[in-house]
């Protein structure tokens, strides 16, 4: 089974953390600046921890260049 998420990218924040807005809508808080993917790959490994799936198992299927991003969570895989 997958999910998707829409979420919001805050980069250079002071601390990170995941708070969900409504529905399946989230605010991503990173360290990382948007340099270089540097802050993509913070937000994988970060909704990864919260979710407790491994960060393979997330893709970022829009969005990669901007703030708002469609992410796919897939749960079952090993």
């Amino acid at each position: 089974m997958t999910r998707r998420l829409e979420i919001k990218v805050i980069p250079k924040s002071s601390q990170s953390k995941v708070m969900r807005q409504e529905g399946d809508f989230y605010k991503v808080y990173v360290h990382a600046a948007p340099d270089r993917g540097k802050a993509n790959a913070a937000v994988i490994a970060l909704l990864a921890a919260h979710f407790g799936v491994a960060k393979q198992q997330i893709k970022i299927l829009r969005g990669a260049d901007v703030r708002n991003k469609l992410i796919e969570i897939d749960t079952e895989a090993a």
